[in-house]
């Protein structure tokens, strides 16, 4: 019997490295499920999801931060708690809900210096509002500078009891949220976003699936686990939270059908592999119909040198019954990858307007060139103004030539239908194009010269494709108030990639709700605030930021 012993053990020793041990691996996050009415408390706090600890800006201590579920119909009241404390990180915040269109209440979407000001440290705000015609997956995270990058980013999902599509799968709840983000990785440095925002063209090279992952070189920390059983189907709600990079999502073995694209239901679509640009969302339907198994989920993200080495970009698809070791399936090219202009609307498809190019009753063109890493818009770069677009609006600015910052806000009529072309040039592409208060229709993708109004995918991020390739996209303006429309990766955004779409500045007023007097006093308490009070690492980050690049932004003022 000695000899079965000691082979045993010897078996136990070698897999011991590659045993993933469910009670770390599963991100603490997934088990906490808020309601539609609750409180998201924002601190600083120290956290190694890729096994590297560092100062983090979390909600309620967690990345990423706790899933926030709702069911089609609910009213909204979540109340933001600004407790941070780490000086070296911004002390101000802001939280946008990504996708929720906010009508009747552009107050509280969230967007820095468009919507509101900032909520200052030690202070806070109630966000009230309803989504009655919504569901499907959403996410929240801070626009206030690059702060998200730090980790100010969670899920948000609205359920659908009579969704039209249930009946393609049986499992849809918290377990089958995916989140999927970058980590600041700057050649084996773990820097803060107040620091990167100074380096042109940084780039992360660690990538997070719900919350763990591995960086090239470092630990083999914990990788997040989903768990199926075989013979079910699951749909998989994917939410890319990234800060820059697209990710290219797969999971070994198995097809994957695209039903939703940003809240918007699609036609079934099936495909092995698909392209996730920064703010997209899609819901998948996976089904459990391999031999019991883990299977390698792969995540990866449009950096210089990434790979699947060691299990970095990488989570575990682990089948009920099988052992708890790390997959040895294998990585094939796929076969069958998602092409947006595949993707087609479920609900009333179809464009609005006249079905030709230029044929809309706003026909907007946008040229986005980048000079030295800053970002210009038709020639002008965004600089977030002192006072909110909205307040602007509610103090008697009606014309563009009125709202600041100059040459950034475009003023649309009421109840027309846009047709936008957007275009790009110069380096640091390609871009994820988000427009708040909207989805829209994507009548030409990038990549793509056919023009689709008949049944174009509706969503409310898109890619601007390479240098030179252009992007049209159709909405109606029927949602006064301001919305920002800008490249989601934070550092793009930061740099001046973004302008203001105005609607009926003169029918805002009787638009909104009740604005709350805790909205009026936001300015005030953050206007007071010394330099100290805001946070941020002033010089200190500038200086670290000409320490790991000599391509970087022009110092910042001091109150920065």
């Amino acid at each position: 019997m000695l000899i079965p012993v000691l082979i045993a053990s010897l078996v136990s020793s070698i897999n011991a490295e590659a045993l993933v041990p469910r009670s770390q691996s599963y991100p603490s996050s997934q088990s906490a499920v808020l309601g539609p009415q609750t409180r998201l408390t924002i601190g600083n706090k120290v956290i190694a999801p890729d096994g590297f600890e560092r100062s983090a800006t979390l909600v309620d201590g967690v990345f990423p931060g706790p899933l926030i579920a709702a069911q089609k119909g609910d009213d909204f009241a979540i109340e933001v708690v600004n407790e941070l404390q780490d000086e070296s990180m911004f002390l101000s915040t802001s939280v946008h809900w990504h996708g929720l269109f906010q009508n009747g209440t552009n107050y509280a979407d969230g967007a820095s210096f468009v919507t509101q000001c900032p909520i200052a440290q030690n202070h806070s705000f109630l966000h009230t509002f309803s989504a009655p015609n919504q569901a499907g997956t959403y996410w929240y995270h801070s626009h206030y500078s690059v702060q998200y990058c730090d980790g100010l980013r969670g899920p948000l999902v609205i359920y659908d009891p009579q969704d039209p599509s249930a009946y393609m799968y049986d499992i849809d709840d918290a377990s089958t949220v995916i989140t999927l983000s970058d980590w600041r990785v700057l050649r084996m440095y773990h820097h803060l976003a107040t620091v990167l925002r100074y380096v042109i063209g940084n780039i992360a090279d660690s990538s997070l699936i719900n919350g763990l992952g591995r960086y090239a070189g470092g630990p083999m920390s914990p990788l997040a686990v989903i768990t199926v059983e075989q013979g079910k189907r699951y749909r998989m709600r994917l939410i890319s939270m990234s800060c820059d990079p697209n990710f290219q999502f797969s999971v070994d073995g198995h097809n994957l059908t695209v039903i939703e694209a940003d809240g918007e239901l699609t036609e079934p679509l099936v495909v092995d592999q698909l392209q996730i640009s920064a703010g997209q969302r899609y819901s998948v339907v996976l089904v459990a119909d391999k031999p019991v198994d883990n299977y390698w989920i792969r995540n990866l993200p449009s950096t210089s040198f990434a790979t699947y080495e060691q299990g970095t970009n990488s989570a575990i698809l682990s089948y009920k019954g099988a052992c708890e070791v790390e997959p040895a399936t294998v990585n094939i090219a796929p076969k069958n990858p998602l092409v947006e202009t595949n993707l087609h609307a479920l609900i009333n498809p179809g464009a609005p307007g006249i079905p030709e190019y230029g044929k809309a009753d706003i026909n907007l063109n946008l040229q986005v060139t980048n000079i030295n890493g800053t970002f210009y818009v038709n020639n002008d770069t965004f600089k977030p103004p002192t006072v909110p677009v909205l307040l602007q609006i509610l103090s008697g600015a009606q014309e563009a030539s009125q709202l600041l910052p100059n040459g950034s806000v475009i003023v649309l009529e009421a109840n027309k239908v846009v047709e936008l072309t957007l275009s790009t040039t110069g380096a640091a592409g390609p871009h994820s194009i988000h427009l708040h208060g909207h989805s829209f229709d994507v009548i030409q993708s990038a990549c793509n010269s056919t023009l689709n109004y008949v049944n174009p995918v509706r969503r409310d991020v898109v890619s601007s494709g390479d240098p030179g390739q252009q992007v049209v996209i159709r909405w109606v303006t029927d949602n006064s108030g301001p919305w920002f429309l800008h490249c989601h990766n934070d550092w793009h955004l930061e740099a001046g990639f973004a302008v203001v779409m105005a609607e009926s500045p003169s029918d805002t007023r009787a638009h909104l709700n009740h604005v709350p007097n805790a909205w009026d006093q936001l300015c005030p308490i953050f206007d007071s605030l010394t330099p100290s009070q805001l946070g941020g690492g002033g010089l200190e980050s500038y200086e670290e930021a000409t320490n790991i690049s000599t391509l970087h932004y022009l110092p910042p003022p001091l109150s920065s």
